[in-house]
């Protein structure tokens, strides 16, 4: 079995660091029979007999997943619960990993931070489990970002496969096309303008992490390459041209004051989003929820969902914006059952018609994607649009998958840091670019690892 590893030595400074995820201590926690110790579970547990696997996970009511997951199976019982969403989960289990205790049996674990675990080999290879079995019923680009070479990771759960959310009445009252390319994009910001919307077509956030790794990726970036077979190994290529014309794109809109660079996820930005201050919003499938649970069912706001601009129409490229995986971590003291229940939470179209209608889950399952359920699937506050058909089907279909760092959070810091700067003191594309890279290669060559461009 292959793993991501680098020395031991220099997986330890990953840890104690603290930069790698940008983690502080904090105490971990853990369930019945799992690794961790004194935790109360959140759910009733329906079997008290059965196996307990204890799950840390954030999901929005995620109880209702667990229940069904209890009511079903005899043979094991979940036991949940909410360590904190994203960072703060993220903090408690890194302190387990260095302690070697404290983590719970199954964690739920954003995709881009696997590679983060994997190298500390703090994660169960689930294809000893059965899990490589699994394949064919995830979409390809969820798949890819879970496992390498043979070795299974994680169970994909949900995606950001990426798209255009707008609204509509604002391109009608200003007679403006809504775009399809981002070179109409760009024009469209500037009829906007011109016909008298005072607002900006849309915002780029410098604190966008993941989102502006996405619009990279559109037109072929490959920022790091990274094999088991070399795991001591890693390509750093943030610089790029293809970088470097994303970047200026932006930073062009941004001079020309149609797009304004709010930090994301903010009480004002929020605000923003619904309030008419930005025409477009640039989401992940996750996003047509994230923006319905912040609107006014009584504002008037128009809402319609169109495909992600593309580069070269003729050729588009998928890209993809966030997604959840559920993975076992090497703590889990029955580990056959923990991998009985990372593959079966949302293993059946029962838990995943809760996911999607209680959490606005857009599932990587195909039998779920494929089904009429899903497919045809109106949704009220897009005007009663097809949103899946539409447009985030045929973009989670098209995403191939992508390469994260096993130190995402501090290339994610780096990258706020130089696009921050380059906004506030009107530096160009390739100022900031640069920056990132030099500060990633030296970061990666103090934690041992060898570093080719």
């Amino acid at each position: 079995m292959r793993r991501w590893t680098i020395g031991r030595a220099a997986a330890a400074g990953l840890v104690a660091s603290g930069l790698v995820l940008g983690l502080g201590a904090c105490s971990g926690g853990g369930g019945p029979e799992g690794g961790g110790e004194n935790e109360t579970c959140t759910n009733e547990v329906k079997k008290p007999d059965a196996t307990q696997v204890s799950v840390w996970a954030w999901y929005p009511s995620f109880e209702s997943v667990v229940d069904h997951f209890n009511e079903t199976h005899d043979d094991v019982q979940v036991c949940w619960t909410n360590a904190g969403q994203g960072a703060d989960e993220y903090t408690k289990f890194s302190t387990a990993i260095e302690a070697g205790t404290g983590a719970p049996d199954v964690i739920m674990l954003e995709s881009e931070v696997l590679p983060t675990y994997t190298i500390l080999d703090s994660l169960v290879d689930l294809s000893e489990y059965g899990a490589a079995d699994l394949k064919d019923e995830f979409t390809e680009g969820a798949w890819s970002d879970v496992t390498n070479g043979d070795a299974v990771y994680a169970v994909p759960v949900d995606g950001g496969p990426m798209g255009m959310l707008y609204r509509a009445d604002i391109f009608e009252q200003y007679g403006v096309t809504p775009p399809t390319t981002w070179e109409e994009f760009a024009a469209a910001g500037q009829a906007l303008r011109d016909a008298g919307y005072e607002g900006y077509i849309t915002n780029y956030p410098t604190n966008g992490n993941a989102l502006n790794y996405a619009l990279f990726a559109q037109n072929g970036w490959e920022p790091f390459a990274y094999d088991a077979a070399n795991p001591t190994e890693i390509g750093i290529s943030v610089d790029t041209p293809e970088a470097q014309e994303v970047l200026t794109y932006w930073k062009d809109l941004i001079d020309a004051g149609l797009v304004s660079t709010d930090d994301a996820f903010t009480a004002d930005y929020n605000t923003s989003l619904v309030d008419g201050t930005y025409a477009v919003y640039l989401a992940a499938a996750w996003g047509p929820g994230y923006l319905q649970g912040l609107s006014d069912a009584d504002d008037g706001a128009e809402w319609r969902a169109a495909p992600l601009p593309q580069w070269d129409p003729a050729n588009p490229v998928q890209v993809n914006w966030g997604g959840s995986t559920f993975a076992v971590t090497s703590q889990a003291s029955d580990k056959e059952a923990a991998a009985e229940v990372a593959m079966g939470l949302f293993g059946d179209e029962e838990a995943w018609k809760l996911g999607i209608e209680e959490a606005a889950l857009f599932p990587q399952w195909n039998p779920i994607l494929e089904s009429d359920y899903f497919t045809q699937l109106e949704y009220d506050f897009f005007g009663g649009q097809k949103i899946n058909e539409d447009v985030f089907l045929d973009a989670a279909a098209g995403y191939q998958g992508f390469a994260f760092s096993p130190f995402q959070t501090y290339a994610y810091d780096q990258q706020t840091q130089a696009l921050f700067a380059m906004v506030e003191n009107d530096s160009d594309a390739a100022t900031a670019l640069g920056a990132i890279q030099d500060a990633l290669v030296q970061y990666a060559q103090e934690q041992g690892f060898t570093v080719t461009e």
